[in-house]
């Protein structure tokens, strides 16, 4: 625990660099790189989803260098075996003694950040791999529980335009994500920043701002943030109308085929609290819940075939929650 205001201060204080250690690399995206920062803070994962070469591994790898935390990329094929993940037990002997035994060699997973690339190249058997990780925080081998580093930070991609050779997560594994970040193109002047930026000679140099341990002080502190129990209210309100069995909101009675569980209130509460924290605040408000709605609840509310056949998304979804629910 943090013990002095100074000590909050000092840390909170890191935050602005970070921010622009990964902005000599990252042009623009400032909203996906506040959800990556809002994820990292309140000790979830998270899925980027958008098409190729907008810098989603870049900007998984900056996020490393910043922060100096342990990095490791598993790039996901369909061949990729769950042991490739999590580790296998090697027989080694000794060769003093003649004795044999076995040794669990820790896999790429065993990092505090983890670059999950192109998840949905890999079939679902390899990747279930990952849900006890992204939930329990350790990896269960031949009986035996093998703890992961704390902090342990979960970024996959995924591509949202290919179709051959992909398996789509299943529900149950979208769930562990805590937020869900879609990342689009640049703009007219940001993309001019990028041809301009990466094709000649110069390679910005990130500089480490935020050490492993500095990171789990902030993901305490989050948990320490003010929030009204009126804002609690509204977020159990909001989540619960996303059930089409018992919502009073029109458009999930129409379309919603099965709506958020309480994993994604405490989701919800828990990314408030860390964008009020990411922007100097100590208690959350109204603004952060709208802001981070989209991202929590896009993967957690399930449309109809009536919806789809209308062309509509979870995230119209979302903004007709947030235009019904009474605040």
């Amino acid at each position: 625990m943090i013990s002095t205001e100074t000590a909050v201060h000092a840390l909170l204080a890191k935050l602005p660099p970070l921010r622009q250690e990964i902005a000599k690399v990252i042009v623009g995206q400032e909203a996906v790189l506040d959800e990556v920062l809002v994820a990292l803070l309140a000790g979830g994962h998270a899925l980027l989803e958008g098409v190729p070469g907008l810098a989603k591994t870049l900007l998984v790898r900056t996020l490393a260098q910043a922060t100096d935390l342990p990095f490791r990329r598993i790039q996901f094929t369909p061949d990729l075996m769950p042991t490739d993940i999590l580790g296998t037990e090697i027989l080694e002997e000794d060769h003093g003694t003649g004795h044999r035994s076995f040794k669990f060699n820790e896999g790429p997973i065993f990092a505090s950040l983890v670059l999950a690339d192109e998840i949905n190249r890999t079939p679902p058997k390899t990747q279930a791999a990952l849900l006890e990780a992204m939930q329990e925080g350790h990896v269960t081998y031949a009986g035996q529980e093998h703890a992961l580093p704390k902090p342990f930070f979960l970024l996959a991609t995924q591509n949202p335009i290919e179709q051959s050779g992909t398996y789509p997560l299943p529900e149950a594994q979208l769930d562990r994500f805590l937020l869900y970040i879609r990342i689009g193109y640049p703009t007219e002047q940001e993309e001019l920043a990028v041809l301009s930026g990466t094709t000649g000679t110069a390679r910005p140099e990130v500089k480490s701002v935020l050490a492993g341990e500095d990171v789990r002080q902030l993901q305490q502190l989050v948990r320490q943030v003010s929030f009204s129990p009126e804002l609690l209210s509204f977020v159990n309100r909001l989540v619960r109308a996303t059930r089409p069995a018992t919502s009073e909101v029109k458009f999930i009675q129409d379309y919603g085929r099965w709506g958020a569980g309480p994993r994604a209130g405490q989701a919800l509460i828990l990314c408030a609290k860390a964008r009020a924290l990411l922007q100097g605040r100590f208690a959350a408000t109204l603004d952060d819940i709208r802001a981070l709605a989209p991202a929590v609840l896009r993967h957690r509310v399930l449309l109809n075939f009536n919806a789809e056949a209308e062309n509509l998304t979870s995230d119209d979804a979302v903004v007709a929650l947030l235009k019904a629910v009474a605040v």
